[in-house]
């Protein structure tokens, strides 16, 4: 098959849907390799790299997809991108649909088999594909946070850790899932006072043993949650329903019984994000302020470490690329209904059905694909 591996294009997004090492299996096993020109420089792999592995280098996204049948990404495509793409190709990335209805619609249009990386799953219910990220965007939300703390940026000007006789930061975890939980790990770490919040009970007894009385577990209810983020000084919402929109946890009001400085980040933000007042932000511009709360919305964290959050993204996705490229598109999800869990969009339809609940479009699995 004719893999295509495009640079990425959202603002500053610098990972690489395919690394060499990945290319170097999917070549080993007779597959051909197009890279655009520059795609892998963001994660240190220049074009050299690349042929030495046998890849051809295209001069321009336009290439990639002319000449390739399956494309791998790292982000949901950009208008530009949707516009090149043929009801031939298969899509594989990050989509996060249930967000955003103008790239639903695109990609319906374009006639694409899509697949989404966030909605894969195993033999357990777990998103092997969304975990790596998570784990990255989960630790990233505590180094984050302790930076915009800082008075300088707009925050309370409180040391995550404290001092002694200075008492530690109130650090409040919405979501024990793999975000949570490795936002807690560096949290925990950095001696802050952590509280997590879930409404998986079984999960919380399972933090509270690791953790050892490190941390605080509470059962997530709305009165919960609202007297905890009074007293917060950094709020991390890790709230996750795979594929649909993430619920609202923070509202406008409660904004106003927060201490002025605070902080909110908003790993939730690619699924629309889990506070009433947040939108979508980059790197470039990473913070915007409501009520005196300091709201960090970046919808590619891990873009910021592309070497890290490539290679985690790359070990996790290779099986399932080489698997899409050996058996073709259909065959492969015929054959494993894991993979076929990232099914989003086919044959002009949305074909998940919580994406298409949230959005209000036709939901249709294609006839061929098992029920």
């Amino acid at each position: 098959m004719r893999i295509g591996a495009p640079k990425e294009i959202k603002t500053r997004e610098y990972r690489v849907g395919l690394t060499p090492e990945s290319v170097s299996e999917l070549i080993r096993a007779g597959h051909e390799v197009i890279v655009e020109t520059g795609a892998g420089l963001g994660v240190g792999a220049e074009d050299a790299r690349y042929t030495q592995l046998g890849a051809t280098i295209a001069p321009d996204a336009a290439a990639v997809f002319a000449a390739a049948e399956l494309i791998v990404k790292v982000k949901e495509p950009q208008a530009s991108e949707i516009a090149l793409l043929r009801p031939h190709h298969t899509l594989f990335t990050y989509l996060h649909l249930a967000a955003d209805k103008p790239q639903a619609e695109g990609l319906m249009a374009s006639g694409a088999i899509c697949i989404a990386y966030e909605t894969v799953t195993d033999r357990a219910g777990r998103l092997p594909l969304l975990k790596p990220m998570s784990e990255v965007a989960g630790r990233m939300s505590v180094q984050v946070g302790a930076f915009y703390l800082e008075k300088a940026h707009g925050g309370r000007g409180v040391l995550l850790g404290g001092v002694p006789g200075v008492r530690p930061a109130d650090v409040v975890i919405l979501g024990a899932g793999v975000a949570g939980y490795n936002a807690a790990q560096i949290a925990v770490g950095m001696r802050a006072r952590v509280t997590v919040f879930d409404k998986n009970a079984e999960r919380l007894e399972e933090l509270d043993r690791e953790f050892n009385g490190r941390l605080e577990t509470v059962y997530s209810t709305r009165q919960a949650v609202n007297e905890a983020v009074r007293e917060a000084d950094l709020v991390i919402g890790a709230v996750l329903i795979p594929g649909a929109a993430a619920p609202r946890m923070i509202t406008r009001e409660m904004l106003k019984t927060m201490r002025p400085g605070a902080v909110l980040v908003d790993i939730s933000i690619d699924q629309g994000g889990c506070f009433e007042t947040s939108r979508p932000t980059t790197h470039d511009e990473p913070v915007f302020v409501i009520d005196d709360i300091v709201h960090y919305c970046v919808a590619n964290m891990p873009g910021a470490v592309a070497r890290t959050s490539a290679f985690a993204l790359n070990n996790a996705t290779l099986p399932f690329t080489l698997a899409l490229a050996a058996k073709g598109t259909r065959k492969a999800l015929q054959d494993d209904p894991f993979l076929a869990e990232g099914l989003n969009v086919a044959e002009g339809a949305i074909a998940y059905r919580a994406v298409a609940d949230d959005l209000a479009l036709p939901f249709r699995r294609p006839d061929w694909l098992p029920a």
